[in-house]
């Protein structure tokens, strides 16, 4: 018999976060979290978001033993903006049994109708920059650092328990080319010349703050039309901000900026994290915080964070600004191949800029609502 428990002490929580670790634990294709990330986000006296997210989290058990779990979100900003009532799942992961998806979705949904909510979307966190998406092409592909992995079963469990399509993500790997792309190199010329920009140059991360603060106001502004978009606050700013530039290198920041030196547009990527992280079952300590230091210093894979171009300056070449300096780094740090992360899969921005690469779609996730 499933019994549903609320997450409330110490103990709770440990369970809940060290369920999916057990549950992949001889899954070649599974990237864990890193539970350091995961206790912050989940601590109301840490993450900003909790000023206007109201959350839940639930556990399923068997005979005293965890079967599966589950987070319920409401954004209570977004609603607002949006005027809608709609809750959100996330941290979705069960053994393959229906009857305790049934339960732990059932759970969440009449959470969220207490409270008002008459939809629910997931899985999705608590910002763009949460994990989400829940995948149903790619179980063969190695995960990334920064997204879910999941059986194929929970699709069937979501579509059984009325769940339909909401939106999907498209994920691709890149090949990184032999020499930098002459079309690219051209157009990026030409709008330097023509516009002024400039790709700052940084020698120590503390420079990068001062325009990272610029770098996720844009965002803010670049992002505000995309699925499920919640503008950060401050406090969700810094945190991104540290949180980013803890794990990234200088060279992989590029940011562009006009004449005045205003940010017009950024791309972070960052060294695959995904083969460190795993074999330190998302543990930073004891080896953890080293094999992400190996990672860094060490990679043949690009992981694509975050573009995004001021929405005025779309089309006056600071893509190319931004894909010239990355080519150009990644064919001279003997970079093979470039992941994409999520992209909407009608987001033709974004995907047009692969059109020239030798490109494969590999992976495809999605976000599922049901009325309540």
């Amino acid at each position: 018999m499933v019994t549903i428990k609320e997450v409330t002490g110490w103990r709770d929580w440990d369970r809940f976060f060290r369920f999916p670790l057990d549950l992949y634990q001889d899954n070649p294709y599974y990237v864990p979290t890193l539970t350091y990330d995961e206790k912050w986000n989940f601590n109301p006296r840490k993450n900003p978001a909790y000023e206007y997210t109201e959350t839940v989290a639930y556990l399923a058990l068997e005979e005293g033993r965890v079967v599966g779990r589950i987070a319920g979100l409401i954004n209570h900003r977004l609603n607002g903006l949006k005027l809608m009532k709609q809750a959100r799942f996330t941290r979705y992961d069960v053994v393959d049994d229906i009857e305790v998806s049934r339960a732990l979705i059932d759970s969440v949904i009449t959470w969220a109708g207490e409270r008002g909510m008459v939809s629910i979307i997931g899985p999705i966190g608590f910002s763009d920059l949460d994990k989400q998406g829940l995948l149903v092409e790619g179980f063969d592909q190695k995960g990334m650092f920064i997204t879910l992995y999941n059986h194929p079963y929970y699709r069937e469990h979501l579509e059984q328990l009325g769940f339909v399509k909401d939106v999907d993500w498209v994920e691709y790997q890149i090949r990184v080319p032999e020499k930098n792309d002459e079309r690219i190199e051209r157009i990026c010329t030409i709008a330097m010349k023509r516009h002024g920009y400039k790709i700052k140059e940084f020698k120590r991360k503390k420079e990068v703050i001062p325009y990272a603060y610029q770098m996720f106001a844009m965002y803010n502004d670049a992002f505000a039309e995309l699925y499920g978009f919640c503008p950060l606050s401050e406090g969700q700013i810094k945190m991104a901000i540290d949180q980013f530039i803890a794990l990234v290198s200088l060279e992989y920041i590029f940011i562009v900026v006009d004449p005045k030196d205003q940010v017009v547009g950024f791309g972070i990527m960052a060294p695959s994290l995904a083969d460190a992280v795993k074999k330190s079952g998302g543990r930073l300590f004891p080896l953890g915080f080293l094999r992400i230091l190996s990672a860094i210093r060490h990679h043949t894979v690009l992981d694509l964070y975050l573009i995004a171009v001021k929405p005025e300056y779309m089309g006056r070449g600071v893509n190319a600004v931004i894909m010239n300096e990355g080519i150009r780094r990644a064919i001279a740090n003997g970079v093979q191949w470039a992941e994409t992360g999520p992209e909407l899969e009608d987001n033709n921005n974004v995907q047009s800029q692969w059109k020239t690469f030798e490109t494969r779609q590999h992976k495809r996730r999605r976000c599922y609502i049901k009325t309540i």
